[in-house]
């Protein structure tokens, strides 16, 4: 999705835990978004999960800063902030990556392309404040339907995240040996 179908006035999403303040991402924002994703394989890795993300560095990865800098200039990309800091990020695409063996939509959608939360500020409800305003941003485009995919294995504890959300399982997936689980939710 273009830049320019953004909505670029978006500050506190409705709902969003207190202090915690949405804004429109940029190319600006990708190191912080890197170091988020460090975060990420870091906090899963001392949990035991090396399946999910691996155990690289997320930034030390060949394409790694390539990718965040396409999600920050090419897709919609929104910044959760807690007192100025960034604490989470959420990226928005018309449909899912292209390299994904995911089925189409068979209506316009948004897709959730990236969700991550800072693990320093777990249980403060940012990836919920970010998936509402996802929500909303997809009401606000006319669009009735969200979908994101997420990993389906370690017990399936990311898909039951995604269900407390409002989202439902649809279509599963491998992605090599990657078990995946793309999930819906009517936003209309």
């Amino acid at each position: 999705m273009p830049r320019t179908h953004r909505n670029q006035t978006s500050a506190v999403t409705d709902n969003a835990p207190q202090g915690i303040r949405i804004r429109p991402g940029s190319r600006a924002d990708a190191p912080a978004v890197l170091d988020m994703l460090d975060s990420a394989v870091a906090w899963m890795n001392d949990r035991g999960n090396t399946e999910q993300w691996g155990t690289v560095p997320y930034s030390q990865r060949p394409d790694a800063a390539e990718r965040v800098g396409r999600y920050t200039t090419e897709n919609a990309p929104y910044i959760a902030e807690l007192n100025g800091t960034p604490v989470g990020a959420l990226v928005l695409d018309s449909g899912p990556s292209p390299q994904m063996p995911i089925p189409p939509a068979e209506e316009p959608e948004r897709y959730v392309r990236l969700l991550v939360s800072d693990r320093r500020y777990a249980g403060l409800g940012i990836g919920a404040a970010l998936l509402t305003h996802a929500a909303g941003e997809a009401r606000r485009a006319g669009v009735q339907l969200l979908r994101v995919d997420c990993w389906a294995g370690g017990g399936g504890r990311l898909v039951t995240f995604y269900e407390r959300n409002g989202f439902t399982p649809t279509d599963r997936f491998l992605s090599g040996t990657w078990p995946g689980q793309v999930l819906a939710r009517r936003v209309g």
